[in-house]
């Protein structure tokens, strides 16, 4: 079957090449001419060249001809996109490749290609990985999640690649929420160490972060397995780890009190408000999420933040 790669960003471009090592891929970018001329993005992911099998193009006529799609576009432009080009769309396996809620109405990724292409096979790609990592050919585990098994396990052999290895779950739900609500925490624990609070700070909110992750999961029907896996504890422990991950970025310059790159994407923001909506409708305790959403919105200051979280009543872990 044929693939395609829709969105020239780093990780959109990453998938591209490392799935074009074996097969014919075509990537699909807004303004494709420097990348076509070049054959690498020198903007998003630079030194990593194009393999001759990678065709670029801003057709997207073109692109959506393949049968396999990769989604990798913004979280909270996916639903505008899919459902303008629905019809296009219809009957092919569509994988998201973006981790977040939808701000309008707390959707994932899936749920959103499911409502808006019904007859599509929805899933979602996800779990610890940074795009270099993937364009280099370095050895990355990603979690592939499908509802349909038969499916799951053609897209898995279609995707798998000698250094991307996917493993696969029907959890969608999951694997949704594990990619989303970790970049929250990752907000936080960059926001600790921005502050100069120390790597004791950061371990405590990384673990009672994966509490409040467990408690949206159960909340919303997913297995608690789930988050143990690669989609959740995974990609907890890359994100909220290295500099290499956009939201803990934003997480240090909101502890240094610096301006952060607005042109740069960060899933983890729109995110936090998303949940922090949810939790408050539902009654979830959530408060690193609460925090992380008044630092953005500005209701809050770090040291505010901080005190809300120290001075919450004692209890049993």
């Amino acid at each position: 079957m044929s693939i395609s790669v829709l969105g020239g960003g780093a990780f959109g471009t990453a998938l591209a090449i490392a799935l074009s090592g074996q097969r014919p891929v075509t990537l699909w970018a807004r303004d494709p001419a420097d990348m076509q001329i070049n054959r690498e993005n020198k903007t998003r992911l630079p030194n990593c060249r194009f393999p001759d099998a990678l065709t670029v193009t801003g057709d997207l006529a073109q692109a959506l001809a393949a049968q396999t799609i990769l989604l990798a576009l913004p979280m909270q432009q996916l639903r505008g996109f899919i459902k303008t080009h629905a019809y296009m769309l219809a009957g092919k396996s569509l994988i998201a490749c973006c981790k977040g809620i939808e701000l309008s109405t707390g959707a994932g990724p899936v749920q959103i290609i499911a409502q808006e292409v019904p007859d599509a096979h929805a899933a979602i790609l996800t779990g610890p990985s940074f795009a270099v990592d993937i364009a280099r050919g370095l050895p990355t585990a990603l979690t592939l999640a499908v509802a349909d098994e038969v499916v799951a396990k053609a897209l898995q052999a279609q995707l798998t690649t000698p250094a991307l290895r996917l493993y696969r779950t029907k959890d969608t739900v999951g694997a949704e929420l594990g990619g989303a609500l970790k970049n929250v925490v990752a907000i936080a624990c960059g926001t600790a160490m921005g502050a100069g609070m120390g790597e004791s700070a950061r371990a405590a909110l990384m673990t009672r972060g994966y509490a409040e992750m467990q408690r949206m999961a159960a909340y919303r029907g997913a297995d608690p397995d789930t988050l143990a896996g690669l989609s959740g504890f995974g990609d907890l422990t890359l994100t909220c780890t290295s500099e290499g991950s956009r939201n803990y970025r934003l997480g240090l310059s909101l502890g240094r009190g610096e301006v952060f790159d607005a042109g740069t994407t960060v899933e983890g923001a729109a995110t936090a408000q998303a949940v922090a909506q949810v939790a408050r409708q539902a009654g979830l305790d959530m408060p690193i999420t609460m925090a992380v959403a008044g630092l953005l919105d500005k209701s809050l200051d770090v040291k505010a933040a901080v005190h809300s979280l120290l001075t919450r009543p004692l209890k049993e872990e």
